[in-house]
């Protein structure tokens, strides 16, 4: 058994209490080789059954750019909102669609699944972030439309959660820093 250490000097809760939505990055990304070992990592998340019901897609270059295609799209709408759509996957250089990848089980329910592909999520931008890359996760009215599904090619099993909008940190990066929360507020003894 690791021997306890002192829970305020660890790196994980510094490496969490420093996370940051970065909703501006740079046109640098991290390659395929940075992304599996933080993507690995990621995997080790809390898993019932260990069915690994998620997957992640990668979205770079012209990907980007049929995925704003198909955002216009599932807006049905000529308007110059809908065209903004288009321009939206061009924010950041690399985008990571998260994939909640039901499995059937009669132990696991859909949504514990659904968890578990939002935990690998969560996990991979505090990675990403602790590596130093700008990271957001952004999602939209649009994530369910059947133009994203089919743009994403998802099975009926698959269920689009959202993007993972990644970059490099600009220097003297506006982070979106939230408030620490009052934590006495959230956790209640019963």
């Amino acid at each position: 058994m690791p021997e306890r250490t002192d829970p305020a000097a660890s790196p994980v809760l510094e490496a969490a209490n420093e996370r940051r939505s970065c909703s501006k990055v740079t046109d640098l990304a991290p390659t395929r080789a940075e992304l599996l070992p933080l993507v690995a990592a990621a995997g080790r998340v809390a898993d019932h059954g260990a069915l690994r019901p998620w997957r992640l897609l990668e979205l770079r270059g012209e990907a980007r750019e049929r995925l704003g295609a198909a955002l216009v799209e599932a807006s049905a709408g000529e308007d110059d909102a809908a065209l903004k759509l288009a321009g939206k996957p061009l924010r950041a250089p690399l985008l990571i669609a998260v994939v909640a990848a039901r499995r059937v089980s009669s132990k696991v329910a859909d949504w514990e699944q659904d968890a578990v592909a939002s935990g690998v999520a969560h996990l991979l931008t505090l990675l990403l972030h602790e590596a130093g890359w700008g990271v957001m996760w952004r999602t939209g009215p649009l994530v369910r439309a059947t133009a994203v599904r089919t743009m994403h090619d998802l099975s009926e099993n698959e269920e689009l959660l959202g993007w993972l909008y990644v970059g490099g940190m600009p220097p003297g990066a506006k982070t979106n820093a939230r408030q620490s929360i009052r934590s006495e507020e959230f956790l209640t003894a019963l």
